[in-house]
């Protein structure tokens, strides 16, 4: 098996991680997958704004928190082995303490700015796991900016006011035991042929 194959199918959302920050080094090559995804039209519109500020983080998640309504129940649920905010009410860090999170904004007027972001997303995440790092996808980002905490930040970031935040992606080291949740069977009859 290819070791692109093998990380593909080796990969997994991580909500539990360790306080340890990542390597510089390793996030600079976590970064430039995301910066070599595919983008519409090539515009590389995508800002990719990392904070590794704990207690920036931290407030921020809680923000995202507080915003977030839960759509799942006891039998629709986002993952039993690491629970979401989707799932546990005590959860009250929307960013589950990652010692890294990168925020990506895109153009709000760009028709493809959603997808640009998942597309470096995905790579990021797949490099993130070939070099031994965790990390999670959290979309609808913008919650995190709502209070005027979030705006201060924002400014502080020097964002542009037309450009909004899609989505997060939370890196880190994995807590033992938490590397990988055993993957779930594929679903058939998800492929139709003709």
């Amino acid at each position: 098996m290819s070791e692109l194959k093998e990380t593909i199918l080796h990969r997994r959302a991580i909500r539990r991680f360790e306080e340890k920050q990542i390597d510089e080094d390793v996030l600079q090559q976590i970064l430039e997958a995301g910066m070599y995804a595919p983008s519409a039209g090539g515009r590389q519109g995508v800002l990719f704004v990392v904070s590794q500020d704990r207690v920036v983080n931290e407030r921020l998640g809680k923000i995202k928190r507080a915003n977030f309504r839960p759509l799942t129940t006891t039998t629709n649920r986002v993952s039993n082995e690491q629970p979401s905010i989707a799932d546990d009410p005590n959860l009250t860090n929307a960013f589950y303490d990652a010692p890294t999170v990168v925020t990506l904004f895109a153009p709000k007027n760009f028709l493809f700015a959603a997808e640009d972001c998942a597309c470096a997303a995905e790579n990021m995440m797949l490099m993130a796991d070939s070099l031994g790092v965790g990390s999670c996808y959290i979309g609808q980002g913008w919650m995190a900016f709502t209070d005027p905490y979030g705006q201060e930040v924002l400014k502080k970031w020097a964002i542009r006011p037309d450009y909004y935040a899609v989505m997060q992606l939370l890196l880190g080291y994995p807590k033992e035991g938490d590397a990988h949740p055993t993957p779930k069977p594929r679903k058939d009859g998800r492929v139709l042929r003709f």
